[in-house]
């Protein structure tokens, strides 16, 4: 029995193993135990593309970082201090991503010739000194729970597969985890199958006492809770928070919510989660295409409700055209493009925030649409409200911009006060807005409000308000197809100031300077983490640097030329080839330092150290010796 608990501020956790050996779940339980104890976190789930890789290969290797800390962060961390190896695979794809001297715990038992044969391996690593910079535990996962379930006469075939659970144990002992959040969840996952509650609750336990008795482990460590604001919290992942911020959405605005959608990595949690969210009036359609289900969005926006659609970078390219149609309409409609590496089909269970530029320019003619981009899983909720309001009150597709990395991570969320959430309001028109020059009423469909340039919103059935729509060119204020040249103008002028105008209602784009800064580091979407990481080193070790992140990508806010100006030099760290880069320069005519990568990873934040680093030190500078590996 262990006596000496060692305190940690942090720790980073990395579950890793076989596609079907249920990484995510017990990663994703280690998660919530951490929450309920009041950890801060950051996760970082990582898939496999392929659906079905040959079991025991690097290809179908599924792991889960997450990070668990008594203060505030910001990222799941650049390189995870334990690792959990289920097999060789598993320990082969994920040396890189651990930092020297970290704990591994192995599944001894999966490491015999033909997997690690499987796994690429000439020898056995456990044995041939190949680990030597790690502490390396070996644990027999396997057999002793196939063992601990013997009682309960599972085949051990089926009992196997509980290893998972032996593990989540062993890793809840090692850092002081409570156990009864775990047995709860098990008891209720399973209540159909009694003999699979008392199967994986055995293994729970064996993993558990394991950790407690065997004399392999000098210490145990705790991470203590963070300090949080007062208040409900939740574990949030960003697929749930979009979700849960277009019923908000609904809710404030009082409009039916209505998703038509095609599945797609990695957008399609959030089609499950509204799916199961009827009690809101929430209407799903899960169409037979991307085109299918878009054109069903912006019906149902037509007749007077929020129509949402969800994809990716592959369904962005199908549903062009009826966003250039929803545009030409001047009807609401709610985008969401969980971004991920493309082209084509690409690395689908991957991060890349390579669709900005799709997103400004993807569709034919002059189509400017206004953008939204997510900084954080939790922020989804409140970007996927902004994204409603700006639809509804300028009568306009919007675009969200998350991606894999938000979609699939999570971190705790505080509830927020329904009472501060903004109010939306779709100003249906309510009677004829004109008269002819004998007095007679009439309805004008594109009459538009001298404030926001928006039409009037008249969903059909209404007496008096019928009007013609279609993609053919209108004419002004009429609503008649016009092929007048002077008229065209007007109305690609017109729908461009509307969307122009919108940076008049946005907040002013926020600069976190800590004073006499030269350097600024501007991002935006899911880098705010990584960024906001190595700014906070930066300035631990006395530089300063100035950060600002963008949410409104189209328009930008009134203020960023004035915020650029400022700075002498301006870096853009982005998860592709310099998106943001380009639209600055073009934009406002300025030089930036762009910080790009296409590896379908989150920045890790020592590389941003390393690179903003000379920037604000001199090209001599180099990196804290600890800088990525703390």
């Amino acid at each position: 029995m262990v006596d000496n608990v060692v305190e940690l501020d942090r720790v980073i956790v990395r579950f890793a193993g076989d596609s079907g050996d249920g990484m995510q779940l017990v990663g994703d339980r280690f998660t919530n135990i951490s929450a309920i104890f009041g950890n801060d976190l950051a996760t970082l789930p990582d898939f496999p593309a392929e659906i079905r890789a040959p079991a025991g290969t690097v290809l179908g290797v599924s792991a889960f970082q997450v990070h668990i800390s008594d203060h505030d962060i910001v990222t799941p961390g650049d390189y995870a201090n334990v690792l959990v190896a289920m097999n060789p695979a598993a320990l082969s794809a994920n040396l890189v991503q651990i930092e020297k001297g970290a704990t591994i715990l192995v599944n001894e038992d999966a490491f015999d010739e033909r997997s690690l044969a499987k796994a690429g391996y000439g020898s056995n690593p456990l044995d041939d000194g190949s680990l030597a910079d790690y502490t390396v535990y070996r644990v027999p996962m396997t057999s002793l729970t196939v063992a601990a379930a013997k009682p309960t006469g599972a085949k051990p075939r089926d009992a196997e597969r509980a290893k998972n659970f032996f593990a989540l144990g062993l890793v809840t002992w090692m850092y002081s985890r409570p156990v009864e959040p775990t047995l709860t969840y098990i008891e209720q996952r399973f209540a159909s199958k009694p003999q699979l509650i008392e199967v994986n609750t055995l293994a729970f336990k064996a993993g558990f006492n394991f950790g407690e008795t065997a004399e392999l482990f000098g210490v145990a460590y705790q991470v203590k809770p963070a300090a949080h604001e007062p208040g409900t919290y939740t574990n949030i992942t960003g697929n749930i928070a979009v979700a849960w911020g277009l019923i908000a959405a609904s809710e404030l605005s009082g409009l039916p919510l209505f998703l038509g959608t095609y599945p797609i990595t990695p957008a399609s949690d959030i089609l499950h989660e509204l799916s199961n969210d009827r009690n809101f009036g929430v209407r799903t359609l899960q169409a037979e295409d991307e085109i299918a289900g878009v054109g069903a969005a912006l019906g149902a926006s037509f007749g007077g409700q929020l129509g949402v659609t969800t994809t990716s970078g592959p369904g962005m390219d199908l549903k062009a055209e009826t966003i250039g149609l929803a545009l030409q309409l001047e009807l609401p409609l709610v985008v969401i493009d969980v971004q991920r590496g493309g082209p084509s089909t690409g690395l689908p269970t991957k991060s890349e925030q390579s669709d900005l530029l799709m997103a400004m320019y993807g569709r034919h003619g002059e189509s400017p649409l206004p953008i939204v981009a997510a900084r954080s899983s939790a922020h989804c909720f409140f970007a996927a409200i902004e994204a409603a309001r700006l639809a509804v009150t300028y009568r306009t597709p919007v675009i969200l911009l998350t991606d894999g990395y938000l979609a699939n991570g999570a971190e705790p969320w505080k509830l927020p006060d329904v009472s501060d959430l903004p109010r939306i309001d779709p100003g249906f028109a309510e009677g004829p807005n004109a008269r002819d020059g004998e007095g007679n009423p009439l309805f004008y469909p594109y009459l538009r409000d001298p404030e926001t340039l928006a039409r009037p919103w008249a969903p059909p059935g209404v007496a008096g308000l019928e009007h013609r729509i279609g993609g053919l060119e209108k004419a002004d204020i009429s609503g008649n197809v016009s092929y007048d040249p002077d008229n065209h103008e007007k109305m690609v002028e017109l729908r461009a100031a509307k969307v122009a105008g919108i940076a008049r209602g946005i907040p002013d784009l926020e600069v976190d300077d800590p004073g006499g800064a030269a350097v600024l580091v501007i991002g935006w979407g899911s880098t705010y983490g990584s960024i906001t990481g190595a700014v906070r080193r930066i300035r631990a070790r006395g530089g300063s640097v100035a950060q600002a992140h963008l949410v409104h990508m189209n328009p930008f806010p009134s203020n960023i030329r004035e915020v650029l100006e400022r700075y002498e030099v301006v870096i853009v760290p982005e998860l592709n080839s310099g998106q943001l880069c380009r639209m600055l320069r073009a934009e406002f005519g300025i030089t930036t330092v762009d910080v790009n990568r296409l590896q379908a990873q989150p920045f890790k934040v020592a590389y941003l150290e390393e690179k903003i680093g000379p920037h604000v030190f001199g090209p001599e500078s180099t990196v804290s010796s600890n800088g990525g590996k703390r």
